[in-house]
């Protein structure tokens, strides 16, 4: 069964506990999405609160994909840049799909629908993301079609002794 994404869902009390747990539990799942395991709901709380003051600020989006059951299974932001010649780019930022979906292409799913949304977003031709070394998900995102256009060698610091590459990404919807 596919997911069901929506763009600027509703925002109430269940979709940010959705969220949150979700977060949550791609990250203890080792998912790089800005925390090392182990971690809470109340260690990503404030991560999203800042997603959610850019979203009340209009210069964020939030892309939602519901499971068969309507659990927030997937999730990614399209941010807008705020420098005005950066203007016809945007960023996609905590690109997560639950670890109990993954393997069933829910992630390409939800980067062609990140990619669709961002299309209807006035004067945007291209996504800009940057991914953690050592995790394949700069491979993943390759065969997504986007395009590795920077790396910072160590840039990310896991643990004392763990650093990766921090990568840039970019995919142009023309």
């Amino acid at each position: 069964m596919a997911l069901t994404f929506e763009l600027d869902p509703t925002f109430d009390k269940s979709l940010r506990d959705g969220i949150a747990a979700l977060w949550t539990d791609v990250s203890n799942a080792g998912g790089a999405v800005g925390f090392v395991p182990p971690v809470t709901v109340e260690d990503v709380r404030p991560d999203l609160v800042k997603h959610l003051t850019a979203m009340a600020e209009e210069r964020a989006r939030l892309l939602v994909g519901y499971d068969e059951e309507g659990a927030v299974a997937a999730t990614a932001f399209l941010t807008r840049n705020t420098h005005r010649l950066m203007a016809h780019w945007v960023w996609l930022y905590t690109v997560m799909v639950h670890p109990r979906h993954q393997g069933r292409g829910y992630g390409r799913a939800l980067l062609a629908a990140a990619a669709d949304a961002a299309r209807t977003i006035g004067g945007v031709e291209a996504i800009r993301l940057t991914c953690r070394g050592g995790t394949g998900a700069d491979r993943f995102y390759a065969s997504c079609g986007y395009k590795e256009v920077g790396r910072v060698p160590g840039a990310i610091r896991v643990a004392e002794g763990d650093d990766r590459d921090d990568i840039s990404m970019l995919l142009p919807l023309g």
